[in-house]
């Protein structure tokens, strides 16, 4: 885990560089298979004439240095929550310093572009390994119909070995994009040796001629040129994974110039052969190294598409840490590093929509659309939220801001708008995607909402009832019991129901409520909050991280625990479960109502959720109008 107040020294550095490179950099280090070939190749393209290749590599380098390079790496890294990266945690960061109705304006556009990347997650895979294997057509055109069929034999493969753990592999990846982006680099200045004029691209004079000459043809084809901007996104969310300082040197020592290098090349052979604008990627490798190169970029888009994966599973421990979707099985699948965990719920969707979107849309130009919708929505969301950040918490002026924000939103905005005119063209999944899993996300926190609303309403001052226990004498057994309640006040319903039906309360009796904070880790000497109520009755109060799994039976292995007597082997875990039914008169909407009662119905069971020992929980039914 990145820590901001520790300085790795330069064998520990260069060990989270090399590794970095197989998860931060996969996605943007395959945008080479399709970029420069959907300007001029791809349903919006344009003619492949001198000015417009120039205007096009023009438009690529500012973008990789505004975009990538000066809004990610200088600026957008610096908003960290304590060392950890990605749009929930940027939207954690902002909910807390923002009030009134700019909050939840703030917070839905965070969830929102948190939802984009759950279609990120489906729409990387399809168009890496899509367009990987593409390269088929160039090695040998007789096997094309092999692409759409082997992309999903692969990506089969690859959503299967999820569980396994992705430990064994990345120890790989690493050492694989290194000499991927060597390739990238090697294959490029081979390409530009041929005509060093095309260098001309770097003066933007160029890129600004193509788009004032170019009409509404150029301004399409921006939704071209993003392509090769679509990892910033990426490296920003495996930021606590890495640092700062790794992710940075990989990009300024070999992932940012190998790229531009390879876009160079790639111009260069189509002002030599308008023709290569067909597949110029696989085009500029000598013809018998297009097999092994092809197996080297098809090595590369298994690595991109394992890398958000992975960073799904990831969204969604935060997300359920935060309170925006229902408990889920999470499967840790490594013994010490903490972020490798499998989400089989998770895993299962995105296999399921990846290979639907390969068979419905066949080629990586189709996907090539939808894609660039999903990540330039993100993107402009995330500067939105950084500017809070630089107001809230940096404390910058004002006009600071103003010129900060403005130069990143300028082109994020004329990407957003070339990305727009393609939804009729595929733009529209995403935005399905997005829209359905927003509506998840807020529909379960609502729905939590109007059920607090309903505890409240009849809540019991727990001083009043532990009084009432004393005075009736009420029968004490051996042991302790820990009852888990979401209200921090209140008596606890499973405990209501346990005194109600069996007459009877512990020696020891725990009402323990876990609360998720607004960032990634809670130290251990915060981790737990001990009120005493009444002589053997206690309120725990454990807090965790968007990042942490909660485990509670190590709650009871601390000592000022095992002072009040709690024996973890001889302590029961009380929980209620409950029937939910439809009110006549609802807080929700009908349709929001029937949505987080099927979340409720289908969300994993606490006793599993919590890593409570199985043999020493007990339920309690309950049904409560909603």
């Amino acid at each position: 885990m990145h820590n901001a107040g520790n300085k790795p020294d330069s064998k520990r550095i260069a060990t989270l560089a090399l590794a970095a490179l197989g998860v931060v950099y996969g996605d943007i280090g395959t945008s080479p298979l399709y970029a420069i070939r959907e300007c001029f190749f791809g349903p919006h393209g344009v003619e492949p004439t001198r000015a417009n290749v120039l205007g096009a590599l023009s438009l690529i380098f500012w973008t990789l240095v505004l975009v990538v390079t000066l809004k990610y790496h200088v600026y957008v890294l610096r908003a960290d929550n304590r060392g950890e990266g990605g749009i929930l945690a940027l939207m954690a960061l902002v909910r807390r310093k923002v009030r009134g109705r700019a909050r939840y304006v703030l917070v839905v556009l965070g969830l929102f572009g948190a939802a984009l990347l759950y279609a990120d997650g489906v729409l990387t895979p399809a168009i890496s390994v899509l367009g990987a294997l593409e390269g088929l057509t160039v090695v040998k055109p007789g096997l094309a119909p092999l692409v759409v069929p082997l992309s999903v034999a692969i990506l089969i493969a690859l959503f299967a070995v999820q569980r396994r753990g992705t430990a064994g592999v990345g120890a790989i990846f690493g050492p694989i994009m290194l000499v991927w982006f060597g390739a990238l680099a090697a294959l490029g200045i081979a390409g530009i040796v041929r005509d060093l004029s095309v260098l001309a691209a770097i003066d933007p004079r160029h890129g600004i001629r193509f788009l004032a000459q170019g009409g509404g043809s150029s301004f399409l084809v921006l939704g071209a040129i993003f392509l090769v901007a679509t990892g910033g996104e990426a490296l920003y969310a495996d930021l606590g994974h890495f640092g700062e300082r790794p992710i940075q040197i990989d990009w300024f020592g070999l992932v940012g110039v190998s790229l531009l290098l390879n876009y160079f090349g790639q111009g260069a052979l189509i002002l030599a052969s308008p023709a290569a604008a067909e597949n110029p990627f696989f085009l500029l490798a000598p013809a018998g190294a297009r097999l092994p190169l092809l197996v080297l970029a098809t090595m590369a888009a298994i690595i991109a598409s394992q890398a958000i994966i992975s960073g799904s599973f990831s969204l969604t421990r935060q997300a359920v840490q935060l309170g925006y979707l229902p408990r889920v099985e999470i499967l840790h699948t490594s013994a010490t590093e903490i972020g490798q965990i499998y989400v089989p719920a998770v895993n299962g969707l995105l296999a399921l929509a990846t290979i639907a979107v390969v068979i419905g849309f066949r080629t990586s130009s189709h996907v090539a659309g939808a894609y660039g919708v999903a990540l330039t929505t993100t993107m402009l969301i995330t500067t939105l939220l950084a500017a809070v950040v630089a107001r809230k918490i940096w404390r910058w002026p004002l006009w600071l801001v103003a010129v900060v924000t403005a130069t990143f939103v300028v082109p994020d905005l004329a990407f957003f708008g070339a990305a727009l005119l393609k939804i009729p063209d595929g733009g529209w999944f995403p935005l399905v995607v997005a829209c359905g899993v927003l509506a998840v996300m807020t529909s379960w926190q609502r729905g939590r909402a109007a059920l607090r609303a309903l505890m409240l309403e009849r809540l019991i001052p727990v001083g009043r009832l532990l009084d009432d226990i004393v005075s009736r004498g009420i029968p004490r057994v051996p042991g302790a019991a820990v009852y888990l309640t979401s209200d921090e006040t209140g008596a606890p319903v499973a405990f209501l129901h346990n005194l109600k039906i069996n007459q009877i309360v512990h020696e020891q009796n725990f009402f323990l409520t876990v609360r998720g904070a607004e960032v990634p880790y809670v130290a251990p000497e915060n981790r737990l909050e001990l009120r005493e109520l009444r002589p053997g009755f206690h309120r725990l109060l454990a807090t965790y991280g968007f990042m942490e799994q909660p485990d509670l039976p190590a709650l009871f292995d601390r000592p000022e625990v095992r002072a009040l007597g709690a024996d973890p082997r001889d302590t029961t875990f009380i929980l209620s479960r409950s029937q939910f039914v439809p009110a006549s008169r609802s807080l929700l909407p009908a349709w929001r109502r029937g949505l987080y009662m099927m979340l409720a119905r289908n969300a994993v069971d606490a006793d599993r959720y919590f890593q409570l020992p199985p043999n020493r929980v007990l339920d309690i039914g309950m049904v409560v109008e909603i």
